[in-house]
């Protein structure tokens, strides 16, 4: 028997969607995703089935496409299928092949969904992803959104089968002998997901054996705590930030009242691109001289007496160029630069090239030039030095100084001063995996 009574409660808790929504099935033919063709054939949705074929397992891609074809003609369903090649975009915008999967699927998702007039995507995530994602996203470093995980609802995507988990999934596919094909990647413990699956938490179940459902329960806590923290900063926002023509203005008094400072400041500035790292050097500056400058990727911050200014950058003032992770080749001003990626960790040593640890960069970079405030930590130092300091030491002339590219990571931080010197927190190190070279071609 199919759980029909849990799933509609489930949908209708979560608000979902609506009746008479149609909704686009997003199924691999693995079985969570056939279960949940036969649950909503159940409970009478109007449905349509999307495939895609990444051309990744021979054999087993070609055999998955016929399958779920099958599976659509058996129900009399609308049938939508693609083919990607996903190594060659993995490879032209140097990303991994599971990250490559994700982007053509859901872009594509996202496409049938509006040409064919469909309501929504459902995927058939369940709680053990739901376990994974968390434990993922923990490994890696995360905020509180990362702590809620997957959600049951994010703009037009769905997952309707949050409230079961594999075991029921296995057990409901057996009970009602319902054919579906087999992933072998799903074995691969090169993946950290299916190494969490496989080695750490069949563990993690020996300490909790409900480990899924103590989860479900601890992420819509998470989930509960991040709204309750919206709404505690927006009411901040509206008591202590002040929106003028000009810029948006917070008094340095009330920065340094908030408690936990770190957490609200990063909030209240994220959504104008100012990352954690950035946000803790505000917070270290506030009893420095007036005048000091951070800059993310839209907007300035200075310190300006009793007040932090946030405004917008003045791109005619200040000259950019953005660089994205599958730009091989650029041109700033009269500079022409060169990207490239290797997974052999050395580096020589000359003023033309440098050799970054590629984990460490965000994308977009910025290519600008020198800005008042401007420091980094020069190669082989420990502190930070300003670049009008180190123009001086190095004897820029003055006329100079501002036509000299300056490489700036996603973060804010100054990556190089092209031609010159590296920054000492982007040098590759002994975890170092994969390296990114920076080239200046001419100069």
């Amino acid at each position: 028997m199919l759980p029909i009574n849990r799933l509609q409660d489930f949908i209708e808790q979560q608000q979902l969607f609506n009746t008479g929504n149609r909704i686009l099935l997003a199924v691999s033919g693995g079985k969570d995703s056939v279960l949940m063709v036969h649950l909503f054939k159940a409970i009478g949705v109007d449905i349509g089935i999307a495939h895609c074929n990444f051309n990744l397992r021979v054999g087993e891609a070609q055999r998955d496409e016929h399958f779920v074809k099958m599976l659509a003609l058996s129900f009399d369903l609308p049938f939508y299928v693609t083919h990607f090649d996903t190594k060659k975009y993995a490879a032209e915008n140097k990303v991994s092949t599971q990250m490559a999967a994700r982007d053509l699927r859901y872009n594509w998702f996202e496409e049938i969904r509006f040409t064919k007039g469909f309501d929504y995507v459902a995927v058939a995530h369940h709680q053990n992803d739901a376990v994974e994602t968390v434990l993922i996203n923990l490994v890696r470093g995360t905020g509180i959104s990362g702590l809620h995980g997957i959600l049951p609802k994010r703009g037009k995507l769905i997952r309707p089968l949050l409230f079961l988990n594999r075991e029921e999934i296995n057990q409901l596919v057996e009970e009602n002998k319902f054919d579906f094909v087999e992933d072998s990647s799903n074995l691969n413990s090169d993946y950290i997901r299916n190494k969490l699956r496989l080695n750490v938490i069949p563990h993690l179940k020996d300490i909790n054996p409900h480990l899924e459902n103590t989860f479900n329960e601890n992420i819509e806590r998470f989930a509960e705590i991040e709204t309750f923290l919206k709404l505690q900063v927006k009411k901040i926002a509206e008591e202590i930030v002040v929106e003028r023509a000009d810029a948006v203005y917070i008094s340095l008094g009330n920065i340094k009242a908030l408690k936990p400072q770190k957490l609200l400041l990063f909030e209240l500035l994220k959504e104008y691109g100012f990352t954690k790292n950035l946000v803790e050097e505000i917070i270290s500056s506030l009893d420095k001289q007036s005048g000091i400058k951070f800059f993310s990727v839209s907007h300035q911050a200075t310190i300006n007496r009793e007040d932090l200014v946030v405004s917008k950058l003045n791109f005619e003032m200040y000259p950019h160029k953005m660089i994205h992770l599958n730009d091989s080749s650029f041109e700033f001003n009269d500079y022409r630069f060169k990207l490239a990626f290797s997974e052999e960790v050395k580096f020589e040593k000359a003023e033309e090239k440098i050799f970054v640890d590629e984990a460490v960069l965000q994308f977009p970079l910025i290519l600008r030039n020198w800005q008042n405030g401007d420091k980094f930590i020069p190669l082989g130092m420990n502190g930070f030095k300003k670049l009008s300091d180190f123009f001086i030491d190095e004897k820029v002339p003055l006329h100079l100084k501002t036509t000299i590219p300056i490489l700036v990571n996603g973060n804010g931080q100054i990556i190089w001063i092209a031609g010159m010197r590296q920054d000492n927190r982007y040098k590759l190190t002994k975890s170092t995996k994969k390296v990114a070279i920076f080239e200046l071609r001419n100069y």
